[in-house]
């Protein structure tokens, strides 16, 4: 019998940790001599009261999307695949080479394609730790972190000594033709009256994002595969007695995995730079983990969660604008938002199933 309902453990402990989070959170604003309650007005107001604020919320929340499904799909297999930043940055140079050597007719048969190549360059890149893991025993953390860096100065090189064009300073690859500009926000919703999420980078990625979602929890809850993966993740031993095969259940994983975080460049890269840039991951392949604890593994809750996180993102960047609050304290408060979802995840969990189950003795 499980000790708590499934609504609880999937909203109700997030929620209670993010309340926690936000609470100390408000102390520590509070101890730097600002206020509170005008700051998370000025975060909501900044993140959610206009059009642009919302574009710039949706868009981070599209990388985030991506990289919370990277993380979770491995979670599901026991596998911390904390590489998604090295493989979106892979996935940017697969965008970036369909974008630029393939002439296309129109922007959405180049997302197709670019959304192939992200995905095949992302798998790539997670493929040999997967191999290293499966076949050699080399922890995938390690393994995944490392190739971060490797991936970090692989693209370094390939932009300054490669794809950088011809008499350009900027590390960077040329501007993406016109045909395979994305629709934003911007141009899908606005009127000749109303112009709406004017200036703001999200784009028709977003609803590619939420496709992503979808195909993630029919995969993992609606196939043989997402079976196999989810029975291997629970007990390794037990999936080995039922005939899994833990070799390949590791490298399908970390490619499926490698993929979706892959995917991110579409967003980024095609969406919004419309070029290949360093750094255009800015972070959001460790983000992803958080997102993934905080929903749970689940796609749905990897949507609210990565919501919440291109909120805070964004609302941070207006705090830093209009106060005196340093950037840096939306770390500060994105780190307790994951401390308290994480590490801290028992500190919830255990006077909750407590609670659960006093309840269910007293109805008995």
């Amino acid at each position: 019998m499980e000790k708590m309902p499934k609504w609880a453990d999937v909203v109700l402990i997030p929620l209670i940790s993010l309340l926690l989070a936000t609470i100390l959170s408000a102390l520590v604003i509070l101890a730097i001599g600002e206020d509170p309650v005008a700051a998370v007005n000025l975060m909501v107001t900044g993140a959610l009261g206009s059009t642009y604020g919302w574009g710039y919320t949706l868009y981070y929340a599209t990388n985030f999307i991506f990289t919370g499904l990277a993380v979770s799909v491995a979670f599901h297999a026991r596998l911390f695949n904390i590489g998604g930043e090295g493989q979106a940055m892979l996935g940017g140079l697969g965008v970036a080479m369909v974008c630029l050597y393939v002439p296309w007719p129109h922007w959405s048969i180049a997302l197709l394609a670019a959304s192939a190549g992200a995905m095949l360059f992302g798998a790539a890149w997670a493929a040999i730790p997967a191999y290293l893991q499966a076949k050699r025993g080399s922890h995938i953390v390690i393994t995944t972190i490392m190739f971060n860096f490797i991936a970090a100065a692989f693209l370094n090189y390939m932009l300054v000594n490669v794809m950088r064009p011809q008499g350009s300073q900027d590390p960077a690859t040329a501007r993406f033709p016109e045909a395979v500009h994305l629709p934003t926000f911007q141009s899908m919703f606005s009127t000749a009256e109303n112009v709406m999420f004017r200036g703001a980078p999200a784009n028709i990625s977003f609803f590619v994002a939420i496709l992503a979602c979808l195909v993630v929890w029919a995969l993992i809850w609606r196939t043989r595969l997402g079976y196999e993966i989810r029975a291997y993740g629970h007990s390794e031993t037990g999936a080995v007695y039922a005939g899994i095969s833990p070799v390949r259940i590791t490298i399908v994983t970390m490619l499926i995995s490698g993929a979706l975080a892959g995917m991110m460049a579409i967003n980024n890269v095609m969406g919004e730079a419309e070029r290949l840039v360093l750094n255009s991951t800015e972070g959001a392949g460790f983000i992803g983990i958080a997102v993934a604890l905080m929903g749970r593994s689940h796609p749905f809750g990897v949507f609210l969660a990565a919501i919440l996180f291109g909120f805070l993102y964004q609302g941070g960047a207006e705090l830093a604008l209009w106060t005196s609050i340093p950037r840096e304290l939306i770390v500060v408060i994105q780190a307790l938002v994951i401390l308290f979802t994480g590490a801290l995840d028992n500190m919830v969990r255990m006077p909750l199933e407590k609670l659960f189950l006093m309840l269910r003795r007293g109805s008995a």
